[in-house]
């Protein structure tokens, strides 16, 4: 575990997803399960103690614990940059960070599937627990890591537990093995290949090998991304340059790679569909956006599919859909909001236990000077309480803060405003009752001055 004597941190995301980069980019910055304890030490040796990395088709991106967040950006970029090969002030333009209370929400959605290009895929709930597995084992993980995790944790669960959102990708895999059985009849008499590892790709091409397909082969640019892959879902792995000499012998062909070009012709289906004799071959497009080029549409037999085709066959209509993504973001927001709050009470906690030892010794050093009188027991203690308290707000009206820091926007932390209200707020004294909860017959007027404050404290 990471040292828990280190000062406390906040979280800060630091990475590169779909949306903020390319995926020449991803495919450099992506890191293996082996790789990770590696660039984990990397991370450390750049002052990061606290730290998991997510490394995914759709994201490598950085979950950190850190208290000086420009310090800890620096570092994460540093590393990324050095993993992918590039300058740092490259890097930066084609990074996301998201800092405290950004960095908690961008948590719990990553880890409920609410970031994912396909929202509700079951993959990366696994990933993100992968992930922390790693972390922990590398002692990268410390107390507020590991709550906040757990709290993501929490909130996927909820999530897939009380709204039907994680459904829809699962279903749409079933549709997409449901009409190749339609086409092909028995799996287990079939081949396939996955060309890229997109996430729902890889959840299509599970869900057949779990419906009996007999061979099953990865390809991908990236040599590195092809093997893991492969290892996931237990099948073999080819250089992404053998396509043409695989896709005659494929007859469930899934693209799931994302380059924003088509990686699969027309010319390339009719080429490899003479080579079989004009047995049939099922597609699926799984890549956002498309990867295979809509003319394949036209060839007698080529029966191609995307996300949109297929969840047509596996879902009622958009409308749920969206529901279920409303609901599901209102309970990642309300899970959000009570890590936030249970949070911040647990960081006022040692600040109320030194006052509460403070109070604590006023009062037995008040009852020694008593001498079992209870009613100069009361006025003494009331009297020392206040004595602080007093002297600095009558130093805060004449303008002097002895004790309080320089502000980075002024010339001092409080102002007179600030500081009554800030005790009004804490002891109630701008309730209906006029903040006293003296008996009846007394008032706030009515309590000892701050002369007799001092004047006590003199004694």
């Amino acid at each position: 575990m990471a040292d828990s004597a280190s000062p406390p941190g906040r979280p800060l995301i630091v990475g590169a997803n779909h949306r903020s980069s390319s995926l020449a980019l991803r495919d450099g910055l992506f890191v293996e399960d082996a790789e990770a304890p590696a660039f984990l030490a990397r991370l450390r040796a750049g002052g990061i103690g606290e730290a998991l990395v997510l490394s995914t088709c759709d994201r490598v991106e950085v979950q950190a614990i850190h208290a000086d967040r420009e310090a800890a950006v620096r570092a994460v970029t540093a590393a990324l940059a050095e993993r992918a090969g590039v300058a740092a002030a490259d890097l930066s333009p084609q990074l996301y960070v998201h800092w405290d209370q950004d960095a908690v929400r961008h948590i719990f959605t990553v880890t409920a599937s609410l970031d994912s290009q396909v929202i509700g895929e079951p993959q990366v709930l696994g990933q993100v627990k992968a992930s922390h597995r790693i972390a922990r084992e590398a002692g990268m993980t410390g107390s507020v890591l590991e709550a906040l995790l757990q709290a993501a944790y929490g909130a996927a669960k909820r999530v897939r537990s009380e709204t039907a959102i994680g459904e829809r990708p699962v279903s749409i895999a079933a549709a997409a093995v449901q009409l190749a059985r339609d086409l092909h009849g028995d799996l287990g008499r079939c081949a396939g290949l996955l060309i890229g590892a997109g996430e729902m790709g890889e959840l299509v091409a599970g869900e057949l090998r779990k419906g009996g397909l007999r061979e099953l082969t990865v390809i991908h640019p990236t040599e590195a991304r092809a093997q893991a892959a492969a290892r996931g879902l237990d099948c073999h792995f080819a250089p992404y340059g053998d396509m043409a000499r695989l896709l005659p012998a494929a007859d469930v062909v899934l693209a799931a790679l994302g380059r924003r070009q088509h990686v699969l012709s027309a010319d390339m289906v009719r080429a490899a569909l003479r080579q079989r004799r004009h047995r049939p071959v099922f597609v699926v497009d799984a890549g956002i956006p498309g990867d295979v080029e809509p003319a394949v549409n036209r060839i007698d037999e080529a029966f191609l599919y995307d996300l949109g085709d297929l969840e047509r066959v596996a879902m009622e209509g958009r409308a749920n859909r969206e529901a279920e993504a409303r609901a599901a973001w209102r309970i990642v927001d309300d899970e959000v909001a009570a890590f936030l709050h249970g949070r911040a009470e647990r960081a006022a906690a040692p600040a109320l236990t030194r006052l509460r030892a403070h109070f604590e010794a006023i009062r037995a050093g008040v009852l020694d000077d008593a001498g079992g009188d209870a009613e100069r027991a009361t006025r003494l203690l009331v009297n020392r309480l206040l004595h602080g308290p007093s002297r600095a707000m009558r130093a805060l009206a004449a303008g002097r803060t002895p004790h309080a820091p320089a502000r980075p926007g002024g010339p001092v932390a409080f102002d007179l405003d600030e500081a009554e209200r800030t005790l009004n707020h804490l002891f109630g004294l701008d309730g209906p009752d006029g903040g006293t909860n003296a008996p009846d017959g007394e008032t706030a007027a009515s309590a000892d001055s701050t002369d007799d404050v001092d004047k006590d404290q003199e004694r």
